[in-house]
């Protein structure tokens, strides 16, 4: 298959109670403009229908099934219905409406296996509904690596990128407490995710030799010791084992001098050892553009860099810069893959 003539994307409606309905209406009404490719939403036309008249919008929706979606795609946006209803309810999350947004997860990453799709993006979900209602993954990422795995029959491992205009971050650590960062840090750890980033950098990102710059855990790298014994003890050799594997990695770095301007131009992505450390730099840079990747699985995977924003859920204030980024990442990606094939 041709990269120009790649299925659409698989697009979720996240939790329905947040933006993520209206992000994908403005995004469609965009399309043009701002050059987006194909997509098809998995979710209820009628939610869809309901917010677009609570934010003003006009838009013609279709339904349709995943292979008529991309010439259905100039004329309405394109849904693909779900076998759960839906509720319109901005700004009020509902554990009732979890087994709709799991099963939009579901059939997307059916679609892109079967090659109905040709990559994944995801609008935010809201985690404490989903596990009020019973879900046991800790989020998106790790939902979806279980939902690969089932499928190939092997452990796959997925990663966490934050990927903007000027900077690309990687939290080794994700959705844990602070407190345990130090504990959940090992040298394999971090090679592994390293490994993962180098390797995806290579195959969808189309770098020939990606240089990777890992952040210490502690303040100043821990200072040779005086601010703590994980740099030297954890970080320190992964860096060296991942040399030793021929990847370019450096580091411990002093993680309040890795994101300035001259700094960044010296990698291509930044390794970090817990979630903030790699999320506030990428988000200050960038907020309405970076995007959320997932590395590591057996299909391209984006997602905006921001959650449901419940607040402003309904009030037809939500920018779709994000979502939108999302989008292009995602067909560029899969396009890049494919061509590398």
């Amino acid at each position: 298959m041709h990269a120009d003539n790649l299925p659409p994307l698989a697009l979720t409606c996240g939790d329905p109670a947040g933006i993520g309905p209206e992000i994908i209406i403005k995004a469609w009404l965009a399309r043009a403009e701002q050059a987006c490719p194909a997509f098809y939403m998995i979710g209820d036309p009628r939610l869809i229908a309901a917010r677009a008249r609570t934010v003003g919008a006009t838009l013609d929706i279709a339904e349709v099934e995943p292979g008529n979606a991309a010439s259905t795609f100039g004329r309405a946006l394109p849904v693909v219905p779900l076998t759960h209803g839906i509720s319109d309810n901005p700004g009020r999350p509902d554990v009732a409406n979890a087994a709709g947004t799991i099963e939009a997860i579901d059939r997307a990453v059916a679609d892109v296996f079967a090659r109905r799709a040709s990559a994944v993006v995801t609008a935010p979900i809201a985690k404490k509904v989903l596990y009020d209602a019973g879900f046991r993954h800790p989020g998106h990422t790790e939902y979806l690596a279980h939902l690969a795995s089932l499928r190939t029959g092997r452990p796959e491992s997925a990663v966490m990128m934050l990927a903007g205009p000027a900077l690309r971050t990687v939290p080794v650590t994700i959705h844990i407490p602070i407190a345990e960062v130090p504990r959940a840090l090992s040298s394999e750890l971090i090679v592994a995710t390293a490994r993962i980033v180098a390797n995806d950098l290579g195959r969808r990102f189309g770098i020939g030799r990606p240089r990777l710059a890992v952040a210490g855990l502690n303040p100043h790298a821990g200072e040779d010791g005086t601010m703590g014994s994980e740099d030297a003890a954890i970080v320190a050799p992964a860096v060296a084992a991942l040399r030793a594997q021929g990847i370019d990695a450096f580091g411990p770095l002093p993680a309040d001098t890795m994101f300035h301007a001259e700094a960044r131009a010296t990698y291509d992505a930044a390794i970090c050892m817990y979630h903030d450390q790699a999320l506030i730099p990428a988000k200050a840079l960038a907020f309405d553009e970076a995007v959320n990747v997932t590395l590591g699985l057996p299909f391209v995977r984006t997602s905006p860099d921001h959650g449901t924003a419940f607040g402003i859920a309904g009030k037809g204030t939500a920018r779709a810069d994000s979502l939108v980024a999302a989008l292009k990442l995602a067909a560029r990606l899969a396009a890049t893959e494919l061509a590398a094939t």
